[in-house]
């Protein structure tokens, strides 16, 4: 398959981070970041969400202004009322930005219109992502726990059917794995969701969490379970994009994510050889463990070397 150009997209900020500090970042990330599209809407948790709203017509404006793509997302587990009215807002923006979809829910009103399909929909195979494609989705972010061979044939298979729809991998931050309808941080700290004082804004990464025998285990973000060790796919990025892969996920972590989105930026297009955008990556990302064993068909949390 010929590789496609390939785009930077920055996915959403999965973290309770302060309203002021969202607008600091996403300006600074509309100015100076070397990313094509960026994701926005509060994806884990509704109560979060008006740390954004106040600032979002003027983030969308500087986004759009520095010739970026806007994409609003919906929730990924619309299950009260206030996710819900999370979903339709995301819809209501149709007709200024694309809405990503994270929820199957979304899609009986997004049925037809062209969209995204975010990482929280289960599109596993090629059959999945070809009913998906048929219904208007003109691109997919994988799920991160896809091996390489899946990746492969999902690609492989849409060419076979001539279906217009982009492909997209997530290649850097914690991964998110599962979502459940308590709040973790907030049981952590003795409180109940409704009353969980957004205790989960402490942890701007999310909270590190160990086994009883003292090993790295995962981390909690409000109802949310995700990979402890940081995701870094930069070694693979040539063989991705050989496959026809055009989108490329940066998760927002607490680092200094332009100096991230320019390493990736300068692999992909080539100014900078691999073993380079390593050590910039790891500059960045002094702290925090890094892993990519899930898209070699291993356990997630391995580091598998690249050859």
């Amino acid at each position: 398959m010929a590789p496609k150009a390939s785009r930077l997209t920055l996915g959403p900020v999965l973290f309770h981070w302060p309203g002021e500090m969202l607008r600091d970042f996403h300006l600074r990330m509309a100015d100076e970041a070397a990313v094509d599209r960026v994701v926005l809407g509060e994806v884990v948790c509704p109560k979060r969400a008006p740390e954004l709203t106040p600032h979002l017509a003027e983030i969308v404006h500087r986004y759009r202004a520095a010739g970026k793509e806007v994409v609003f997302a919906t929730p990924a587990l619309a299950m009260s009322t206030a996710e819900r009215r999370l979903t339709a807002a995301a819809l209501e923006a149709a007709d200024q930005m694309m809405v990503e979809a994270n929820d199957l829910a979304a899609l009986a009103t997004l049925d037809g219109r062209d969209h995204a399909i975010g990482p929280y929909v289960n599109a596993h195979n090629e059959d999945t992502i070809a009913w998906l494609a048929q219904r208007g989705a003109r691109r997919i972010c994988l799920t991160p726990e896809l091996p390489l061979r899946s990746i492969a044939s999902i690609a492989n298979a849409l060419t076979a059917r001539d279906l217009d729809v982009g492909l997209e991998v997530l290649v850097f931050g914690r991964v998110p794995l599962s979502l459940s309808a308590r709040c973790y941080h907030a049981r952590i700290h003795d409180r109940s969701r409704d009353d969980c004082a957004y205790v989960c804004a402490e942890d701007p990464d999310g909270l590190a969490v160990d086994t009883l025998d003292g090993e790295p285990f995962l981390a909690v973000n409000g109802p949310q379970a995700m990979s402890q060790a940081w995701l870094n796919l930069m070694d693979e990025l040539p063989v991705l994009t050989s496959l026809g892969i055009e989108g490329f996920r940066l998760s927002p972590q607490s680092c200094d994510m332009v100096v991230v989105a320019a390493a990736f930026r300068d692999v992909l297009d080539g100014r900078t050889s691999l073993e380079e955008g390593a050590s910039r990556l790891r500059q960045s990302t002094a702290d925090a463990g890094l892993f990519n064993g899930f898209l070699h068909d291993r356990e997630g949390v391995a580091l598998v070397p690249r050859r």
